[in-house]
């Protein structure tokens, strides 16, 4: 445990140490900032700082350093805080300084008034971020970090977990009363009677009922419980980070690691009940701030924890096997990184084995996943982003469970995915397309709302005949752009916004897919089993846990890798795309040899090559060769267009 206690339970104390030292002089913010990242360098620091990721928030004590994983959903507009503030003691006339940062609610002592006009006061501003976990994170991800974290926490005893929970809740509670019943419940609290601690579990209930239940509903923005995560079931704290420093820096989709000061004060739900009730009475002219505004950007701190920035790091991945942090110069000098590529071929050949089997003996089909599965994005050219590898697995069987089972194996390899059943239903009434909500002013997050490296399974196998009405059309729309453009265009009512991504699709289907893709490739199983459950039960179970961790570093790891091609091959693949088009024009086009570069690209950094050889090149060529001569033969077979 790194010595002393007192920075991860009572950071506060040791920001006030900071501040009694220097007064006014702005170096005690960058003294602040140093201390808690050289105490975090210290013993595995950071896997000491309770996570609320893996904590429930009633076993976290309030004004504790406390660390989060999230993606941010939306910014809110700067706030205005009081960065320094003086206090007068009624009694003495002594004044007194205190810091505002980190703190949502200034501190005065029993004796002490604010003194508003002190000349001493300074007014300073911070950024909002509203943070959710991160959509679609796989179960092995979320239990490597829990078996990570050494936080060792339990109820204070300072106070009981269920008094707290309540104390907050039911200031919540409140709001989903009729107003008959909010006397009722007030008077049942301060009588202690049972009802009122019933009643605390609902919120609870409620909760997670409107995670759920946004599947096949459109978000409901009435419900006082609505946490705006992205993708139905999801579970987890949403989070109001406050951020004090290089705010600049993050942008909305962006993944944080966040170490900060927790604020749950239940003061902050009665301030915003207060505010929703004064605003009430004023001209609706010379109120900015609408009740429903008020509502969404101050939720009950027992629902949405605050918490306030010390530091904060942009994660270019989740995989908890790996180092945080995997820039190109770092990943030459890291040891861990240089001793995993060293035994690079045979992880190679064991996941080409394993999803051999997972796709039914056909290794073909999981030569392209793994290419597929380590493709991205990793430049933009105008607007056209290169090193996207969408890949349309098209010949899987209708009524069967063997797509469910391929993407639970899929789930087992990436960090964070989703499987979109192609309904038409799912497809007619679900949000794609986060939209911004002016009443409530806020980004009403959709489907398409993910982080980047997210793998999106598109199960088109599940598509019956119907009518898409206008709503499915604009979400076929948006998904067609997602693959061919890799953007969103978020729905701003007045106009729409670009929001680049970096997502990696993957579309099963019957026949050729409705979407685009950059590469079908026909399944062709080897063998049928007749309990496919049972089968890829034994296949996740047969490997050992040891070697799935392999192929999980693999799989993020090669996405990091640098590629280039040297100046000898480009003038060899160029005299080789001349000479394939001077025997058959039509046998190879311009997309065929960008397709073709791609392919070469991903299966040179699969061997863990950075450069194209030539040896690659041929057998990048094979392989699209073999491709093209399945999806010919089907097309004989079938007799129509595949």
């Amino acid at each position: 445990m790194p010595c002393g206690e007192d920075w991860l339970s009572h950071p506060l104390g040791i920001v006030q140490g900071f501040f009694a030292q220097n007064g006014v002089n702005p170096d005690w913010e960058k003294k602040v900032i140093e201390y808690f990242k050289e105490k975090l360098k210290e013993n595995n620091a950071p896997k000491w700082v309770p996570s609320l990721n893996e904590v429930p928030l009633h076993y976290l004590k309030p004004n504790s350093f406390v660390k989060f994983r999230c993606m941010i959903q939306d910014m809110f507009d700067p706030e205005f805080y009081m960065g320094v503030y003086e206090t007068v003691n009624q009694n003495t006339k002594a004044h007194v300084l205190h810091f505002g940062k980190y703190r949502d609610v200034a501190e005065c002592g029993p004796q002490q008034e604010l003194d508003l006009n002190s000349p001493r006061n300074t007014t300073l501003e911070r950024q909002t971020f509203y943070c959710v976990p991160v959509p679609g994170e796989s179960t092995w991800v979320k239990e490597a970090y829990v078996n990570a974290n050494q936080a060792r926490v339990s109820p204070s005893t300072s106070y009981t977990p269920s008094r707290h929970k309540r104390s907050y809740e039911d200031d919540d509670d409140m709001d989903l009363q009729p107003n008959k019943q909010k006397d009722q419940h007030a008077g049942a609290r301060q009588a202690g009677s049972v009802g009122g601690l019933q009643w605390c579990g609902e919120p609870k209930r409620l909760e997670t009922e409107a995670s759920t239940g946004q599947q096949l509903n459109s978000l409901n923005l009435s419900s006082p419980f609505d946490l705006n995560f992205p993708l139905p079931g999801e579970k987890g704290p949403a989070c109001l980070v406050k951020v004090y420093e290089d705010w600049d820096c993050f942008k909305v989709n962006d993944i944080l690691e966040l170490y900060g000061i927790l604020s749950v004060d239940p003061v902050l739900s009665i301030l915003s009940n207060d505010e929703r009730d004064a605003s009430a009475l004023l001209d609706p002219m010379e109120c900015t701030d609408t009740a429903e505004e008020q509502r969404v950007h101050s939720p009950p701190a027992s629902l949405v924890p605050r918490i306030h920035v010390i530091l904060a790091q942009k994660l270019q991945h989740i995989n908890p096997l790996l180092p945080a942090c995997l820039n190109k110069e770092e990943s030459k000098t890291c040891k861990f990184v240089s001793s995993f590529m060293s035994e690079l071929s045979p992880v190679r050949a064991e996941l080409l084995g394993f999803l051999t089997h997972a796709l039914l003996g056909d290794s073909l089909a999981a030569e392209y996943l793994i290419l597929h599965l380590i493709s991205t994005v990793y430049t933009r050219r105008d607007v056209l982003p290169l090193g996207k590898f969408t890949v349309n697995l098209s010949g899987c069987p209708r009524n069967s469970t063997f797509t469910e089972h391929l993407y639970r194996i899929i789930q087992h390899l990436v960090p964070a995915s989703f499987r979109l059943q192609m309904t038409i239903e799912n497809m007619n009434h679900l949000k794609f397309i986060p939209h911004k909500d002016y009443t409530a002013n806020r980004l009403v997050s959709g489907l398409l709302q993910l982080p980047s490296n997210t793998s999106l399974v598109i199960d088109e196998t599940l598509l019956e005949q119907g009518q898409l009405d206008t709503p499915g059309v604009h979400n076929v729309t948006a998904l067609s752009n997602l693959i061919t453009w890799q953007k969103v265009d978020y729905d701003f009512s007045y106009h729409q916004m670009e929001f680049p991504c970096n997502i990696n699709v993957f579309i099963t289907s019957e026949g050729r897919s409705l979407l685009p893709a950059d590469c079908q490739i026909h399944l062709q199983p080897q063998l049928i089993p007749p309990n496919m459950e049972e089968y890829m039960n034994s296949l996740l179970s047969a490997v050992l846990p040891s070697v799935l961790n392999k192929f999980r570093i693999y799989l993020t790891l090669l996405r990091f890798l640098e590629y280039s091609i040297s100046d000898e091959i480009t003038k060899a693949v160029e005299d080789d795309f001349v000479e394939m088009r001077k025997n058959d024009p039509q046998s190879i086009t311009a997309d065929d040899l960008h397709q073709l570069l791609v392919v070469a690209r991903c299966l040179s950094l699969s061997a863990g090559q950075t450069t194209l050889s030539r040896e690659r090149w041929l057998r990048a060529k094979q392989l699209e060769s073999l491709r093209r001569t399945r999806l010919q033969q089907q097309k004989c077979v079938n007799g129509n267009e595949l």
